[in-house]
């Protein structure tokens, strides 16, 4: 059944109940451990039925490993000038995302990426999702240049570029602030001047 709310409402509707649930979900997570906290709790917190909370998160790990930030950011780095180059397209991309959330959203991201840290079960299904961020990445690369993000070239320079995010980050599963560009940046230059020399 279609609802009748004009779609602009509808989808800030949606909006708001996907962002209540996750709000709910790190507020238990916090408060009584990832392990212990239930869909069927959150659900309640959220005051939506588990059919909704599924609707919007296929699995309660995905209210956590899902980043609602990847599309913006492709859409970013698909709209990069062609002389720029992928390496610069890509920090030019996330500062773009990055530094036009506001401290509420940065609060919500900060809390989700220390949860994923410290959730053992989290970090290693991440790791099956690097694979689809290479996808994401390469895709998005080729864009620019109009060829196909299955080519070689894309899956090996999107690769690298995830590569770097997982070098930068901490030991241990400690914080940071991924709005630190100032170390992505040097990162991503070591990457881009390495892989042009000859």
């Amino acid at each position: 059944m279609t609802s009748s709310l004009p779609a602009g409402l509808r989808e800030r509707k949606k909006a708001k109940t996907r962002l209540a649930i996750r709000e709910h979900a790190l507020r238990l997570f916090e408060e009584q451990g990832y392990a212990s906290t239930t869909v069927e709790q959150i659900a309640e917190a959220a005051e939506v039925s588990q059919s909704t909370f599924f609707r919007y998160f296929p699995t309660k790990e995905d209210v956590i490993l899902i980043d609602d930030y990847d599309p913006v950011i492709v859409a970013a780095i698909k709209s990069q000038p062609p002389q720029v180059s992928h390496v610069q397209a890509l920090v030019n991309g996330m500062r773009s995302v990055f530094d036009n959330l506001t401290e509420q959203e940065w609060d919500a991201e900060r809390r989700r990426q220390r949860i994923y840290q410290s959730v053992p079960e989290l970090r290693a299904r991440a790791l099956n999702q690097m694979v689809l961020a290479v996808d994401m990445l390469a895709d998005a690369l080729a864009v620019r240049d109009d060829r196909s993000g299955e080519e070689l070239e894309y899956r090996v320079i999107a690769g690298a570029l995830v590569g770097v995010v997982l070098a930068i980050a901490p030991p241990g599963g400690d914080e940071y602030d991924p709005r630190d560009f100032g170390r992505i940046e040097q990162a991503l230059g070591i990457l881009e001047e390495k892989l042009s020399r000859r």
